[in-house]
């Protein structure tokens, strides 16, 4: 077999966001490993840089992309165009902020090492992968190195007992879903002979319909369907999120809710529209299924919880609802030469949420105070007189995740609901618009917490609230990228439209 096998090209410099990341996960494993305690600060600012170098990069492909054309690598395993360099940004933009925000927060829970880096950087490659898949094998790698990584970061916090049990949860819940997924990849290539997209769009092309396997592909798209769902928090597969966000460490809860989004939305996007368009008049109803329920449910479930990472957990779920928006947007046209507005609406909201919900926990991880308990609605109660200008933060983040005007929440809520508009989808436009008021009541009561709510006795007793400068610093990042974006939007819209105009495309 040796003497047969032909190694595929590999064009290295069309990869080097991948390698950037990959090598500075090894540089912080061995040489953390093998060398004393590093100075402090300086294991996030290596993940930091790597992450910023990988974005820089990612930039300068999507540059060479627009010129030259998307195309495939690694003997067609993987695809570099539009759509995967927007997702790689943003994975990027993720990890930056989630270093700036665990820096200090391991520092005070005095758990500073290079592990939790180490595993953010991994994650990391296995949403990139996800995103510029072209086969599902790959895709089912990428999705395996993501969720590893977030069931060992979840389970993190060894002296608390609940960051082990949201560990343990997500990886028994995690194993049942990617079983599910890798029993549809191994139906759909029973039913096509091919795991990858093109070539399980060719095989039905070509084939006479008398002899098509659809059914067993069927099969395998339903079940495709219920892993990736279950990735993204959609309802009926969200069981898991509210009891692991409420029990990781919260930098690493921000982090799953941003970068594990875009990976998995990324991948259920190029799967469904790329690889299924054939039967895009089946699973499209079964999208808007899920987006309904996510949306109700999400939104409902989150103003009745006490706890401000739960609540924040059913909200993020409901923005899981409003992304699936523009995926039934996107199904419409899948497969065809115009992708429509659903593709580049879902990743636009994407980038904008990932930044959001950072932000958003970053304060929290503020008010959680050492040991990471504090979490209960009461714990933020008075946060506008002793920390103004840190309520005053959260407060234009939680807006923003309302969809209030010139905030980049807007421009994201409004992006999904004109995609579906444009594709005549007006029950769930309408549907997610309710949601979207049922939801600002979540929002409300945390800021009536830390502005009106009267302090109480109790209050006194608790550690003040401190502000450091790395996590201000991503508070402040993401303040300002939502005012900006929601004041300004037109430069990132048309780049998340650039975008889905260079995706690699296979027609029906």
């Amino acid at each position: 077999m040796a003497d047969t096998f032909t190694a595929p090209t590999i064009a290295w410099f069309d990869l080097t966001p991948i390698l950037v990341l990959l090598g500075a996960a090894l540089l912080l494993l061995l040489v953390g490993a093998l060398t004393p305690r590093w100075p402090r600060g300086l294991y996030a600012a290596t993940t930091a840089t790597a992450a910023g170098t990988a974005m820089v990069l990612s930039f300068v492909l999507w540059d060479d992309v627009t010129d030259q054309g998307a195309r495939t690598l690694v003997a067609d395993a993987v695809i570099l165009d539009g759509f995967s360099s927007f997702a790689t940004i943003a994975i990027c933009a993720a990890v930056l902020l989630a270093c700036l925000v665990t820096d200090d927060y391991l520092r005070r829970e005095q758990l500073d090492g290079p592990e939790i880096y180490a595993l953010y950087l991994t994650s990391a490659i296995g949403g990139v992968v996800m995103a510029m898949a072209n086969d599902l094998i790959v895709l089912f790698i990428g999705l395996e190195v993501l969720s590893m990584s977030f069931y060992v970061l979840a389970a993190s916090h060894r002296r608390r007992i609940e960051s082990q049990e949201s560990g343990l949860k997500y990886f028994v819940l995690g194993g049942f879903s990617s079983a599910f997924f890798l029993y549809g990849v191994a139906l759909i290539y029973g039913g096509s002979g091919s795991t990858r997209y093109d070539e399980i769009v060719t095989a039905f092309n070509d084939v006479v319909p008398t002899e098509r396997a659809d059914a067993l592909v069927l099969a395998g798209v339903a079940l495709l369907v219920v892993g990736l769902a279950f990735k993204v928090s959609a309802v009926p597969f969200h069981f898991w999120t509210p009891d692991v966000y409420q029990g990781a460490p919260t930098p690493i809860t921000a982090f799953m809710a941003s970068a594990g989004k875009v990976g998995a939305f990324a991948a259920m996007l190029r799967v469904l529209t790329e690889a299924l368009p054939n039967w895009r008049d089946d699973w499209r109803p079964v999208v808007w299924v899920l987006s309904v329920l996510t949306l109700v449910v999400g939104s409902v479930l989150a103003v009745v919880q006490t706890n401000v990472k739960r609540m924040l957990a059913y909200s993020s779920i409901s923005h899981a609802g409003f992304i699936l928006v523009g995926v039934e947007a996107a199904a419409h046209r899948a497969g065809e030469a115009d992708p429509g507005q659903g593709v580049s609406a879902s990743l636009l909201y994407l980038l904008l949420y990932a930044v959001l919900v950072l932000g958003t926990f970053a304060v929290v991880s503020l008010v959680a105070r050492t040991g990471d308990g504090n979490t209960d609605l009461s714990a933020f109660r008075g946060l506008g007189r002793t920390r103004p200008a840190l309520a005053l933060g959260m407060t234009v983040l939680l807006l923003a995740q309302a969809g209030v005007p010139l905030t980049s929440g807007f421009i994201a809520k409004f992006g999904v609901i004109e995609a579906a508009v444009d594709e005549n989808s007006y029950a769930i436009a309408i549907i997610a618009m309710l949601a979207s008021v049922i939801a600002a009541y979540l929002y409300l009561r945390i800021m009536v917490s830390m502005w009106i709510a009267d302090p109480e006795p109790a209050d006194e007793a608790l550690e003040p609230v401190r502000t450091p400068f790395s996590t201000v610093l991503a508070v402040v990042l993401a303040v300002g990228f939502t005012l900006v974006v929601g004041v300004a939007p037109g430069w990132i819209v048309s780049a998340a439209e650039n975008a889905t105009t260079i995706v690699h495309q296979v027609g029906p």
